[in-house]
């Protein structure tokens, strides 16, 4: 057989695996690895998208919070999986941030991953604790600069939007706001509360029943747009704090390697349950929106979070507590 007609051949026989793995794929259980522990909006998304993969693909689509290390244990377990589809990996916006705070991490969050579907976009909500007597943006900044170091907000940990966030006030605003990081969103919860910690970026809907019941004022949210649980609260932008414009997101990553077979049926199957009216429904309630488009998609807002946050966090020295 000629070389010629041998490369003929492979191409054929590889063609015919990857349609063969195309129309098996899944045939047992898929495991959707949330890196952060239960109850943050990670996992609450995750598990809606899940439940409709479950639906659409006809198999188990399990989510496995596998916490700790601010995102890296369970980011990295992903990496190492096998790279057939039947691990995934459920990413917030922290995972385009991982390598500029952990340079030493054992894997590289875009080259070790494969991109499978981008899935929500979430605005956050600027949130102080009554007893700061702050009823604006614009007081809060005052009471900051009058009284330094006396003002922290808390953060679901290192690099996290929540973090970013509060660091792009803190440089936008010229004033000294401390951060503390917690390990995940039910950590904050009681001491902002308390008022022991008084600030906090985070989901709108998260913070939606504090602010209804006057436990905490809402002072901005982070989006370009207001929030349609929030009307009355302003954007950052509107406030002349463009720099801290900042949006959230969720997408669904691979191990390196991934059949672009299995990729192509997974990323049907995903954006098929973002179109459907009961997830934009239940979506909306926490105050996140589908985002739908090709793998593509993930690359590029991985790519664009990396060098514009990536940047912020090498200005300001950044470094993991």
């Amino acid at each position: 057989m000629t070389i010629k007609r041998f490369a003929g051949a492979l191409a054929c026989a590889i063609a015919f695996a990857t349609s063969a793995v195309a129309q098996t794929f899944p045939d047992h259980t898929i495991r959707l690895v949330v890196a952060f522990p239960p109850g943050g909006a990670t996992d609450v998304i995750a598990r809606i998208v899940a439940q409709g993969l479950t639906e659409e693909l006809g198999q188990t689509v399990l989510v496995d919070n596998k916490g700790g290390a601010s995102g890296i244990i369970g980011t990295e377990a992903v990496a190492k999986a096998a790279p057939d589809g039947y691990t995934l990996l459920f990413a917030p916006s922290s995972h385009a941030t991982l390598k500029e705070l952990y340079p030493n991490l054992s894997f590289d969050p875009l080259k070790d991953f494969t991109p499978i579907a981008t899935a929500a976009r979430t605005a956050y909500i600027y949130v102080v604790h009554p007893s700061v007597g702050a009823k604006s943006v614009k007081e809060l900044l005052d009471i900051a600069r009058a009284k330094p170091g006396t003002i922290a907000y808390a953060s679901t940990g290192m690099g996290t939007a929540q973090h970013l966030a509060g660091e792009a006030l803190r440089r936008a605003g010229n004033a000294d706001i401390l951060h503390i990081p917690y390990k995940g969103s039910g950590a904050v919860r009681g001491d902002l509360l308390s008022g022991r910690v008084q600030t906090m970026f985070d989901n709108v809907a998260v913070m939606l029943p504090y602010v209804q019941r006057k436990e905490l004022l809402a002072l901005a949210v982070t989006s370009a747009k207001r929030s349609p649980l929030l009307p009355e609260v302003p954007t950052m932008r509107e406030l002349g704090l463009a720099d801290v414009e900042i949006e959230g997101w969720f997408v669904v990553l691979g191990p390196a390697g991934v059949p672009d077979a299995v990729v192509q049926r997974l990323n049907k199957a995903v954006n098929k349950v973002l179109v459907a009216p009961a997830t934009a429904e239940r979506m909306a309630t926490i105050g996140a929106e589908p985002l739908i488009g090709p793998p593509q998609d993930v690359t590029a807002i991985v790519t664009r979070d990396r060098d514009h946050w990536g940047k912020v966090i090498r200005d300001a020295g950044i470094k993991p507590e």
